[in-house]
């Protein structure tokens, strides 16, 4: 295990999330499962506890902690993209599994953890600064997921 590890609360499907996450990302797989040794108040020994597993090179731990905790935006994974195929590609892939659009790049899975799905051509004009930053970041400002081919006619001008 890493030694900085991000810890994600589940209610009860930590693994299912942590598999998908794996089939959908490079540099990304399943560790280990832990059961629980015996009885906890939202589970049953035997049942799945944590899972280690990485998102794109990010050491993180599952935890199924039961309904307690929701996930929100204050937290999300920005996966840089090189092009619209690959923008489209993990965009369709969290909405289409159960997941939610929203505004500006960001999109949520079924279990709620919410992702920016950010091409790198959106990133380089916003650094920039100046006329051609204000025209990416206003041609964003009306988006769901990012096209690439606007910010990059914005970008122009």
């Amino acid at each position: 295990m890493a030694k900085n590890t991000i810890c994600l609360w589940y209610d009860k499907d930590a693994e299912a999330a942590a598999r998908f996450y794996a089939e959908t990302f490079p540099d990304s797989a399943v560790s280990a499962i832990h059961r629980a040794p015996s009885d906890y108040p939202s589970g049953k020994a035997g049942d799945v506890l944590t899972v280690e597993f990485t998102v794109a090179g990010v050491a993180c731990l599952g935890l199924n902690g039961g309904p307690m905790f929701k996930h929100n935006e204050a937290f999300s994974f920005q996966i840089a993209t090189d092009s619209q195929e690959e923008t489209d590609r993990y965009w369709n892939a969290i909405v289409g599994n159960g997941g939610q659009e929203s505004a500006c790049g960001w999109c949520k899975d079924r279990w709620g953890v919410s992702w920016q799905i950010t091409p790198r051509v959106l990133t380089e004009a916003l650094a920039g600064g100046g006329t051609e930053a204000k025209r990416a970041f206003d041609a964003m400002m009306e988006m769901t997921k990012i096209d690439v081919a606007a910010i990059e006619a914005a970008r122009r001008g």
